[in-house]
């Protein structure tokens, strides 16, 4: 069974920024697409961003220019990068990675982000 532990999260002032990192029980190569979402109280959750193999990362609208999706293959590792923090980006943070043949979906247990004013 695939795990994945995120961490990085805390709290923060609004501008300041955070480094959130998710480990993989296996090479990350092995999934066809990588993500992070959030989810904030009483919403739904949400992607934040997402890479596809092969394929560019994908932002959602509300953090373009502020976070950054990254991976370390050697460290079976992927990163969100977060500058700029703003109140609105308070959430617990997943990780997913999808595999599509045979279709498999791996969520991490979230870690959580508050960013105060």
């Amino acid at each position: 069974q695939v795990q994945l532990v995120e961490s990085g999260g805390g709290l923060v002032q609004a501008g300041g920024s955070l480094r959130l990192s998710c480990v993989a029980s296996e090479s990350i190569f092995s999934f066809d697409t990588m993500g992070w979402y959030r989810q904030a109280p009483g919403k739904q959750r949400e992607m934040v961003a997402r890479h596809r193999k092969w394929d560019t990362t994908y932002y959602a609208e509300a953090v373009k220019g502020r976070f950054t999706m990254s991976r370390d293959y050697a460290k079976n590792t992927v990163y969100l990068q977060m500058d700029n923090l703003e109140l609105e980006d308070t959430a617990v943070y997943y990780c997913n990675a999808n595999q599509e043949r045979p279709k498999n979906d791996y969520w991490g247990q979230g870690t959580q982000v508050t960013v105060s004013s």
